[in-house]
């Protein structure tokens, strides 16, 4: 669960007293992983069974947003971790643990099962955009701006470029226009090879175990597909990219525009990472991200060759040279 190892994985004080409470008092707190923020997890291991305990300290931290989604998720059938526990107060939540088989590294393992499971995410997607979006915030215009505002804020001032920031956020406010306009489904907005889990024993959509989603919004369709088909930490094929694409224009029948928009969000959330990626490295001192800014910037370059994205193409060609692209000149 997450990317990164966090700097400590001791188990929070509180743990003991509250696994004893919710009847897990025989069990041993086995550090599992850290992501990006200050959420931590460990594997909690009794004799006849296991479950996963998720710390999410305040201030910093709020599992409320985690839960809701979850219940949403859970109440419409797809394959999110039910809460066995949660001390709101401590940040401390019992989650059902979806065992070690994550897409990524087992599709690393067995490549010849990639179209299967790229299959069954797509539709775990369609179906999910058939229901009426979760309670969450909306991903409206403001945040479209924040996110690919990033690059600007981080990239191009690690490489000593004066950008017309201006420019670049009336470019997005052209290029989005359209996007922000469409029904809102539920968003995931991490939704890529390392937050899905292969569950033993499931089949098909029912198979797959989401992770991270407490960042959900309500937004375009198109978002979650570039998650999974652009994954920043995988390469994914163009010709599986597409095929993808074309199993769920015809599962959900989109609106016209949704290419467009697919091609727009790309760009946007290919940006975004871009920016903290870069700030991973520069602020936080862990510049092993810019390994992955490569594989990101070819997403973006492929993304701005569409004409839907003609006015942010013109403000990337005026304002970030062809070699100083691609993620390698910061190494």
């Amino acid at each position: 669960m997450g990317s990164a190892m966090a700097p400590s994985m001791t188990p929070p004080a509180a743990a003991p007293a509250f696994l004893a409470a919710a009847g897990w008092g025989d069990a041993d707190i086995l550090p599992l992983a850290g992501d990006a923020s200050f959420r931590r997890y460990f594997r909690v291991v009794a004799p006849d069974r296991r479950a996963v305990l998720m710390d999410a300290p305040a201030p910093h931290e709020d599992p409320r947003p985690f839960l809701a989604v979850a219940e949403y998720l859970v109440r419409h059938g797809f394959s999110a971790p039910r809460t066995l526990a949660a001390d709101l107060g401590s940040g401390l939540v019992l989650l059902e643990d979806f065992g070690d088989a994550r897409m990524r590294e087992v599709l690393d393992a067995a490549p010849e099962r990639e179209s299967r499971i790229y299959a069954d995410a797509v539709d775990l997607l369609a179906e999910l955009h058939r229901k009426s979006a979760a309670p969450v915030p909306a991903y409206d215009m403001r945040e479209y701006q924040r996110e690919a505002g990033l690059l600007v804020d981080w990239y191009a001032p690690a490489l000593g470029l004066q950008v017309d920031a201006d420019g670049y956020r009336a470019a997005w406010e052209a290029a989005l226009r359209p996007v922000a306009a469409v029904r809102p489904v539920t968003v995931l907005r991490d939704y890529h090879a390392e937050n899905i889990m292969l569950i033993d024993g499931r089949e098909g959509v029912a198979g797959l175990g989401l992770l991270d989603f407490q960042d959900a919004l309500a937004g375009h369709p198109a978002y979650d597909l570039v998650s999974l088909l652009q994954d920043a930490r995988r390469d994914v094929d163009p010709v599986l990219e597409a095929d993808m694409l074309a199993r769920y224009r015809a599962a959900t029948f989109p609106a016209p525009g949704f290419d467009d928009a697919y091609w727009l969000l790309g760009a946007q959330r290919n940006a975004k990472i871009v920016g903290i990626f870069t700030r991973l490295w520069r602020r936080d001192g862990k510049p092993r991200y810019l390994d992955y800014l490569p594989r990101v910037w070819r997403y973006l370059e492929r993304d701005l060759a569409q004409p839907a994205l003609a006015p942010v193409r013109a403000w990337f060609d005026a304002n970030i040279p062809a070699d100083r692209r691609g993620g390698a000149v910061l190494a």
